[in-house]
């Protein structure tokens, strides 16, 4: 082992990190301290947290609230630039894996720490997110990381472990699930789930209703925006915290954010997951909702593109990287005009934009008009068709000399039945 004298770990109160505590003790001989991030996990899993760290072996807890913090200048940037990963994770936990890990940074200078650790798993994501923002803020710390040296091979095993030494803990061998929660999302992974074939058990979720057992009427609200940032909910301004745990409960009631999906991790295998996102998946529905009417064509399918990008990097842990940076300055620019009001429709597991307004909209109902208009004269439409398809044209009349005909000979209907 190799010579470490404080290390910080990030510390969840859950079973890996509660058995790291020791096991750091034990294999380095070294001080521990223990590193919490608000998200927004919820108060169950931050109640007595400390107390629980100190009794493991901990030195000292920091128990941070980054809840803010991690919307203001992770989640949202994310949801400005459209950002979804595989076309339905909304980056939850890949948005605040680089928020937790700076902040583990910070507090190893603070404390004099030559070392960082962390919880994840050798077959996961998490372990590059945390380790590409350590080397981005200070590649001179150590890494450890237990699953990658320990003898432990499953959950079942760290229960041993920790019933050996004594380390009270929520999971039990019925209760297998592996979950992340912030205020932003809840993912569930392992138990049934690792077979594809399996439905998620309804007594698994959370956060949501399923869309079966929600509210048989539907519900109507409005989001408001600022150069695409969320700030009232049907009127009513209010932060970003607020904001969000009100749409989550919203959401959550008629069963909207339910993302079941096998995912490409990083390291090269697929997983199953599923996902709770409800008041994320509002935003993301009433964002692209006001970008329609905000953003002219080019702009906005030039953005599509960056959004995939942009969601590849969030996914990979490259949050602290020239790209994503150079990206958030064109989304920055594009959400300068995306400010207004749209209004949805929540029901039975969906949400659906139903109206959006906004004092820089580009839809004109006098220019989209099928009646009679004095901006667009119909007539026009054969001239922009004979120039845009001049090309196929051109193609056409090329085959049609050399081999008198097109590529498209006349059509054969002897195969239809006549009546």
């Amino acid at each position: 082992m190799k010579k470490i004298d404080k290390v910080v770990l990030a510390y969840s109160g859950g079973l890996d990190t509660s058995v790291i505590v020791p096991w750091l003790k034990e294999n380095y001989d070294c001080e521990v301290i223990a590193f919490t991030a608000d998200v927004g996990q919820g108060s169950d899993e931050l109640v007595g947290l400390e107390e629980k760290a100190i009794a493991s072996g901990a030195s000292k807890v920091y128990i941070a609230d980054l809840r803010e913090e991690f919307l203001t200048e992770y989640a949202f940037p994310t949801l400005q630039a459209g950002a979804i990963y595989e076309r339905l994770y909304l980056l939850g936990t890949a948005t605040a894996r680089p928020l937790i890990a700076k902040y583990m940074v910070k507090t190893a200078k603070e404390e004099g720490a030559d070392a960082v650790a962390h919880g994840c798993t050798g077959k996961g994501n998490d372990q590059v997110r945390f380790e590409l923002t350590f080397k981005a803020l200070n590649p001179t710390l150590q890494v450890i990381a237990p699953w990658r040296e320990w003898k432990i091979r499953s959950r079942e095993d760290a229960l041993a472990y920790a019933r050996a030494h004594s380390i009270p803990v929520a999971t039990t061998e019925k209760s297998i699930y592996s979950r992340d929660r912030n205020i932003w999302h809840l993912s569930h992974e392992g138990g049934i789930l690792e077979d594809p074939w399996n439905e998620a058990e309804k007594e698994m979720y959370c956060l949501t209703t399923p869309p079966e057992g929600a509210p048989d009427d539907p519900h109507y609200l409005t989001i408001g925006f600022n150069k695409g940032v969320p700030i009232a909910v049907d009127g009513d301004p209010q932060g970003p915290v607020e904001l969000l745990t009100h749409l989550n409960e919203l959401g959550g009631a008629h069963g909207v954010g339910l993302a079941d999906m096998v995912e490409n991790r990083l390291v090269g295998m697929k997983s199953r997951g599923v996902y709770e996102t409800p008041g994320g998946t509002i935003l993301y529905t009433a964002h692209q909702g006001l970008e329609s009417i905000c953003l002219d064509r080019e702009t906005l399918h030039y953005k599509e593109l960056v959004g995939h990008r942009y969601a590849e990097l969030v996914y990979n842990g490259q949050w602290f990287t020239p790209l994503r940076e150079a990206i958030d300055a064109f989304v920055a620019t594009t959400q300068e005009r995306v400010t207004g009001t749209v209004r949805v429709k929540l029901y039975k597991g969906s949400c659906t934009v139903v109206g959006r307004k906004s004092p820089f909209s580009l839809y004109r109902e006098d220019f989209a008009t099928f009646g009679q208009d004095d901006v667009y004269d119909q007539s026009d439409a054969e001239g922009f068709i004979n120039l845009f398809g001049l090309p196929l044209k051109v193609r056409a009349l090329i085959d049609m000399e050399n081999g008198g005909m097109s590529e498209l000979e006349s059509p054969d209907y002897s195969h239809f039945k006549r009546d």
